[in-house]
């Protein structure tokens, strides 16, 4: 009991995959990629710069 919700938005994003006309918007996702490894080089950097001031 209580599942009911769950199912339905799992059966939901199920047949979008399977039904969905399946374009990728390649642009959207290089520009998610991109921003994301920027994040994780100012991350990088931040700690780099914590092992220089000690």
């Amino acid at each position: 009991m209580g599942r009911g919700r769950a199912k339905a938005k799992q059966t939901k994003v199920a047949r979008d995959l399977k039904y969905g006309n399946g374009e990728t918007d390649l642009n959207k996702l290089a520009q998610e990629l991109k921003s994301n490894k920027t994040k994780e080089d100012e991350i990088e950097a931040a700690w780099e710069q914590l092992e220089k001031d000690e």
